[in-house]
């Protein structure tokens, strides 16, 4: 293996768009989760493992989410990471109660914006929210922004079931388009009742589950008809889309043929027509934890090139080889420079 340098002697910057961090705050608070009576399963599933288990894994998880200072950095350069951004990881403030959300998600801000301010070459941040509290969820955005400097808003997908297609959610979304923010979705466990079968089959997290869930989410943010009301908001997805991309077909095959029978009243014309249009216009990809040059390639052709930005997926999925495997990407400098550097830059107004 060769040895990764930061710095951009390759002609770009790394620059990994879906990082995770957590604080020592939220880890109590989903301990208590833990301990309590009836614990959601998809959520015991995830964290009774990462936070229970003395395995290596789980311990270094732990450790590098908790990470904010020189042990992060020098995993970055030991990786040949130049710039990563940072967001509060799954399943964030979404599955506590709303007092308790409202508190991690301003704490969790201002804990991130002193990171950030610590090393300011090298980390960047989205901002956290309450969405069991709208309207309080947008003024955190407004601070976190206007204040804190933060470049995007996280949110880690649903809120105890509740999806931001939903009218209640508005306030976030008007917040985020009003201040020229993109959202970025990330993966959570699916809600009671859809997660057990996939428990009891061991796919219920990173290797499917996830992107199940997420991909779900943005789908209804899409049929719904929410981004007709805001057209001007990006939303991120990682993981090559949630395999949506290569569904794309299909979805706007099958999209039509129930518009036109008039099978569900949840999802009627849009105004853009096909969900690919959104899939395009709307929507920006990242490969976290697919590093592998087809995906990447098949989604630059059918998304755009200007819309596929590389993430590592830190401390969850972060080998080193996989960094030098998309450095020799046989693709042309200038869209590599896109892929690692410039669409990140443009996207998070770096």
């Amino acid at each position: 293996m060769t040895e990764l340098k930061t710095g951009g002697a390759q002609g770009y910057l790394r620059i990994a768009t879906e990082e995770a961090f957590v604080t020592q705050e939220a880890l109590d608070m989903y301990g208590e989760i833990l301990d309590g009576p009836d614990p959601d399963p998809g959520f015991k599933s995830l964290w009774g493992f990462y936070l229970r288990s003395e395995a290596e894994r789980p311990k270094f998880i732990r450790d590098a989410l908790l990470g904010l200072g020189a042990g992060r950095i020098k995993d970055m350069d030991d990786r040949g990471i130049d710039k990563a951004v940072l967001a509060l990881t799954s399943p964030g403030t979404q599955i506590l109660s709303k007092d308790k959300a409202v508190a991690l998600a301003r704490n969790s801000n201002d804990e991130l914006h002193q990171a950030c301010k610590d090393h300011p070459d090298r980390l960047i941040g989205m901002a956290a929210c309450a969405p069991q509290d709208p309207e309080g969820a947008a003024k955190e955005i407004e601070r976190a922004v206007t204040k804190l400097g933060m470049k995007a808003v996280i949110i880690n997908s649903h809120t105890h079931g509740h999806y931001l297609d939903e009218p209640q959610f508005a306030p976030i979304l008007e917040a985020a388009e009003a201040l020229d923010v993109p959202i970025y979705i990330h993966p959570n466990t699916l809600p009671r009742g859809q997660v057990e079968p996939l428990i009891a089959a061991g796919i219920d997290g990173a290797i499917f589950g996830f992107g199940v869930e997420t991909g779900m989410h943005a789908l209804r943010v899409i049929v719904s008809g929410t981004l007709d009301k805001f057209p001007k908001l990006q939303v991120i997805i990682g993981h090559m889309g949630e395999a949506l991309p290569f569904w794309m077909y299909r979805l706007d095959f099958m999209h039509q043929a129930g518009v036109r029978a008039g099978r569900y009243a949840s999802s009627g014309p849009l105004k853009k027509e096909f969900v690919s249009n959104y899939l395009k216009e709307n929507f920006i990809i990242t490969n976290s934890g697919v590093a592998w040059e087809p995906a990447i390639k098949f989604t630059q052709d059918v998304i755009g090139k200007d819309r596929v930005m590389y993430a590592m997926d830190y401390p969850y999925q972060c080998p080193a080889y996989e960094v030098e495997a998309l450095d020799n990407m046989d693709m042309s400098l200038d869209d590599k420079k896109a892929f690692f550097q410039t669409n990140a830059e443009r996207v998070f107004k770096l």
